[in-house]
């Protein structure tokens, strides 16, 4: 078991990163500060690993094609690699692809720039979302660049510069990128798509991708859609039954069970930090709101990742109106408890709360139940020595 001094390492503050969960274990990469009221984007060769059995942060030093500092990137994990496309930095938008395998055996972390690809990838964007399914990585939306000879009517222009015929603006095109056959491909959607957004959100149940809110010039939207990922159909915006979320971008969408969605924050249309939390039952078509989360915990531009026992894991993101006010950005990680826990997770768990009066017992445990009480062991070690310290990192555990 680690120490309590061991534990004490934590992530950097950040918003605008990339959180992916692989197993029991959350990734951050990138994102960015401000310092002095300048945007610093953080090392690009660190990765930050959260272990969420026993609650220690880890960072890694990244080596490779190591992709560049950026904000807005989209990650994700699909068979044991983090992917990590687009983004915005200093020279402006990308649209490249980069990959790590998070499972080479090696203990070493290595970046690969996808350069030999079939296929034509999409245009310069960040801020944009990420379905995986089968061996696919599908994006949808994000803002960016395009040509003149780029436009059309899955783009809004926002901005332009005609004497080089270049356009801002968001965008509502899918596109796919296929791990096994390395190569890009736009399917031929059908029905009518979402308006072109960015600073969205999505999320998969089935063979089904949800898209929740997100924003086109000064409108922060508040519909629902889903995209059919085997016919490539979409819904049309979905009808609600009764009261629905606030208007939003900056969000997270976060699949629950089989069959429910978990909204939390972002800005409002208003430009008011939220901090509300909302699941959506897709049996009922209906949002209902959870009453009982903390109001002063309101998080923009930051992270949410399901993990193995229906957690989600809050990471990092922003307190204020980033638009206005830029120097509230998070390091805390929010744990987020959707439904019930297991009887061995409860067990556990009480085990690691009451060390001291169960140590002479602990070691008559099965050598398999001993491990996994030594981690929830230093889980509740570290819980502890953070809050003793007043760290702002802190895991707060919100039972629905």
């Amino acid at each position: 078991m680690a120490s309590p001094q061991q534990s004490y390492s934590v992530a950097e503050e950040r918003s605008g990163h990339c959180a992916a969960m692989d197993q029991h274990c959350l990734y951050v990469w990138g994102g960015y500060v401000t310092i002095e009221e300048n945007e610093v984007y953080l090392a690009k060769d660190e990765i930050w690993v959260y272990d969420s059995e026993c609650g220690l942060w880890k960072v890694h030093f990244t080596d490779g094609d190591l992709p560049p500092s950026m904000s807005g990137s989209c990650g994700a994990c699909l068979n044991g690699k983090l992917y990590i496309f687009g983004g915005y930095d200093d020279k402006g938008y990308s649209n490249q692809l980069y990959y790590m395998d998070l499972h080479s055996g090696s203990g070493v972390f290595t970046w690969k720039h996808v350069k030999n690809f079939q296929g034509k990838p999409p245009t310069p964007r960040d801020k944009l979302s990420c379905w995986t399914y089968k061996d696919w990585l599908i994006y949808f939306g994000g803002y960016g660049c395009r040509r003149h000879s780029e436009l059309g009517d899955c783009f809004d222009v926002h901005d332009a510069s005609w004497e080089e015929q270049m356009f801002w603006g968001w965008n509502n095109d899918i596109h796919v990128f296929d791990t096994e056959k390395q190569a890009w491909i736009q399917p031929e959607v059908k029905s009518t798509p979402p308006q072109p957004r960015a600073a969205h959100s999505c999320a998969i149940l089935g063979n089904k991708g949800y898209v929740f809110g997100g924003r086109v010039l000064q409108t922060r939207m508040n519909d629902l859609h889903f995209l059919n990922l085997d016919t490539w159909v979409w819904s049309g915006g979905i009808q609600i039954t009764g009261v629905k979320p606030r208007g939003r971008s900056w969000h997270t969408l976060t699949p629950i069970g089989e069959e429910h969605l978990f909204l939390f924050g972002g800005l409002s249309a208003e430009s008011v930090p939220l901090s509300d939390g909302w699941i959506y039952s897709l049996s009922a078509s209906e949002w209902k709101q959870l009453t009982h989360l903390d109001k002063d915990q309101p998080r923009l531009w930051h992270t949410a990742c399901l993990g193995k026992d229906s957690e989600v894991f809050v990471f990092g993101g922003s307190k204020d109106d980033l638009l206005s006010l830029d120097t509230g950005h998070c390091n805390d990680l929010l744990i987020f408890q959707i439904q019930p826990y297991s009887l061995l997770r409860l067990c556990l768990d009480a085990i690691g709360k009451n060390v001291s009066i169960l140590e002479n017992q602990i070691s008559c445990l099965p050598m398999k139940l001993l491990e996994q009480a030594k981690k929830r062991i230093t889980y509740w070690t570290a819980t502890a020595f953070r809050q003793s310290r007043k760290n702002p990192v802190c895991e707060v555990n919100n039972e629905t």
